[in-house]
């Protein structure tokens, strides 16, 4: 999920992706921010390591 976000990918459009609810997405980036620290999602891609 945090992949979809840092490609530009708002909750609708992650759902979409993922084929789940809306509300799905928006409870698991919740639990995401929680448990990291983080405030937004824009600290979360700014501190993510780039994969390749």
């Amino acid at each position: 999920m945090v992949s979809l976000v840092s490609k530009g990918m708002n909750n609708s459009e992650i759902a979409g992706a993922l084929y789940i609810a809306e509300s799905t997405v928006k409870f698991h980036m919740s639990n995401i921010l929680q448990k990291t620290g983080f405030r937004n999602r824009g600290q979360l891609v700014a501190r993510m390591p780039v994969a390749g």
